[in-house]
């Protein structure tokens, strides 16, 4: 080739290695933009009306909420756009979280347990529908008043319809000994929850059940003959390349130098830094928000019928669409106008997690924190991704407050009992404030909304206090969504 054709060709190559490297830098700038901006814009979800609308930063709300360590993955256009660690794994000591830092997914696990089971329905080796006693063997659910006419079904498990009790799970500590599945379903030392059994007629409401879930534990091992770990790992780990995740009641040893603590509510690791959870369909998986992006991916691609490594495209629609109450097969869903919403949340001991997806659109998060109190710091960090990626979720909420009453502030004040639990509240001048371990180890600022109802903002949340005809304080209403809670006064 003469010589100057090749300097021309080289140089055209030069040029074009030069407009790549450019454009990839200018991709990488503008997306550290981004991750900025959230890290930047944290917001509790109700702000009150006409104060500075004052965002916050990540490092400044972890501490103030006492969450050592939070694990964060955002997908946008059905692709990981990024994914950071920040802290440290056990309060105290210097080992910082990383990405692949295992956490536990606590109720997480559900939907993924979930997901494993449809793919052995659609195997044939599970059916959704029929009494699930004919395809149990080692143990039945035992018939009772409100099974008579009507048998509880796979479907009615994976969607919490089916009647079944225990809501969910406490854990053991390395000290203790964990039962194994047949002492959890019937109840039996050592275990620490209910015997699983059929408390409504099945079908006809809603009741969360991580004890429906250990039901389908069982039948999914007895119809693959499989141990549930491997059989996870089979179905859904291996196929999505999760190389760090697992489902285990007890963390190898080789990942425990890996893993986060569970951290209490005051900010302490909690003994044996994280419980044993033999219940492993309802609360046993450990993964890291990378892996369990995969997972919402997949979902995001299967719907669209462009995926099918765990389930077809149908049962995939047919698990995304809601049954009784907010679930479809699995994961809570919501129908947006041009979207369709999955999700799942979880509360192991010392852990707090939540993934959040939409169809079509192919966005979503996930954040993993290593703390009981890190509820309400998921809900400020989900606020600055919706902010930044234009969700319709998520959007923080205004409310207008009336002038605060010092008098009617110090006859609110006293000791009340929430859940059977202590919950006070606090006068200081013309403030109140509530503290109460089920939301937060902090005390909480009340913003009075009218005459003796005020709002908090770490969550959408309204308390309403309730007086005698003496005009004295006999307990407070705790507003959440279509919940309502009853506290009363003790003194």
């Amino acid at each position: 080739m003469p010589a100057p054709q090749l300097l021309r060709k080289t140089l055209m190559f030069l040029m074009v290695c030069a407009a790549y490297t450019a454009a990839a830098s200018s991709e990488s700038t503008a997306l550290n933009e981004k991750i900025n901006r959230v890290e930047q814009g944290l917001s509790t979800p109700v702000v009150v009306k006409g104060a500075s609308a004052q965002k916050m930063q990540l490092a400044d709300r972890m501490h103030y909420h006492q969450v050592p360590a939070v694990s964060i993955a955002v997908v946008n256009n059905g692709q990981l756009e990024w994914a950071r660690a920040y802290g440290v794994n056990v309060v105290g000591q210097t080992e910082h979280t990383t990405p692949s830092t295992l956490f536990q997914t606590a109720s997480i696990s559900k939907a993924i347990s979930a997901m494993a089971a449809l793919h052995l329905v659609e195997q044939g080796k599970l059916k959704l529908d029929g009494d699930v006693n004919n395809q149990l063997k080692s143990w039945k659910l035992p018939d009772n008043q409100f099974t008579k006419e009507h048998k509880v079904s796979l479907r009615q498990l994976l969607n919490h319809s089916g009647g079944v009790n225990v809501h969910g799970f406490h854990g053991y500590t390395d000290k203790q000994t964990a039962p194994n599945l047949l002492a959890v379903l019937n109840g039996d030392a050592p275990a620490n929850s209910a015997a699983v059994r059929v408390e409504a007629i099945p079908g006809t409401q809603w009741s969360y059940s991580g004890g429906g879930y250990s039901i389908i534990q069982l039948m999914m091992m007895e119809a693959s003959k499989q141990d549930f770990p491997q059989l996870l790992e089979d179905i859904v780990l291996a196929p999505l390349d999760m190389q760090h995740s697992r489902f285990a009641a007890r963390l190898p040893k080789e990942d425990r130098n890996n893993a986060a603590a569970g951290h209490n509510g005051s900010g302490a690791a909690i003994p044996g830094l994280w419980h044993q959870y033999p219940e492993l369909a309802a609360a046993g998986m450990w993964s890291t928000a990378t892996d369990l992006a995969k997972i919402m991916i997949e979902v995001q691609k299967s719907e669209a019928g462009t995926s099918d490594k765990i389930l077809s495209s149908q049962m995939t629609k047919t698990m995304l669409t809601r049954g009784l109450g907010e679930t479809g097969l699995g994961f809570f869903v919501e129908q947006q106008q041009d979207r369709t919403s999955f999700s799942h949340s979880g509360g192991n001991e010392g852990f707090r997690t939540l993934l959040f997806g939409y169809t079509k659109t192919g966005q979503g998060a996930v954040v993993l924190t290593n703390s009981d109190n890190g509820r309400a710091l998921i809900q400020e960090i989900f606020a600055s991704i919706a902010a930044e990626y234009n969700w319709p979720d998520f959007k923080v909420v205004q409310k207008s407050t009336v002038s605060p009453d010092a008098t009617l502030n110090k006859k609110l004040a006293g000791e009340y009992l929430l859940l059977n639990q202590p919950a006070h509240v606090f006068a200081e001048a013309d403030r109140l404030y509530l503290q109460s371990n089920l939301l937060s180890s902090n005390r909480l600022e009340l913003h009075r909304e009218a005459d003796s109802s005020f709002f908090l903002t770490v969550s959408d949340t309204t308390v309403r206090f309730e007086t005698d005809t003496k005009n004295k304080p006999t307990g407070f209403s705790l507003i959440r969504g279509a919940n309502t809670y009853r506290a009363t006064k003790v003194r």
